[in-house]
């Protein structure tokens, strides 16, 4: 994990103006580190909701590979890790009983 000091020092405001907190920060590492752009808020929102050891230990396997497309295999690695059911669906849930009551 950074540390703010760390954000700070590779902190561009131009570029990172609506990243304020540290999670984004990751989320925007992730998605530098696996070429995807594209889909940097599908990884911010991974960051914030995902424990970091479990992230970090699929963005480790990806980057050992040497696979074309490696947000497809850092999802099948999420995937095939339990990430999914265990944490973004649980999230889900709650947040479906708090509206309910």
């Amino acid at each position: 994990m950074d540390t703010i000091a760390d954000v700070l020092k590779t902190f561009d405001p131009v570029e990172d103006k609506y990243v304020s907190r540290e999670f984004q920060a990751f989320g925007v590492h992730l998605a530098k580190k696996l070429q995807d752009g594209r889909r940097k808020s599908m990884y911010i929102k991974f960051a914030r909701d995902i424990p970091r050891s479990i992230l970090e230990e699929a963005l480790r396997y990806v980057v050992d590979s040497k696979a074309r497309s490696k947000g497809a295999l850092f999802m099948w690695k999420l995937k095939d890790m339990g990430a999914f059911e265990k944490y973004v669906k649980k999230k889900r849930k709650s947040k479906k009983k708090s509206i309910e009551e």
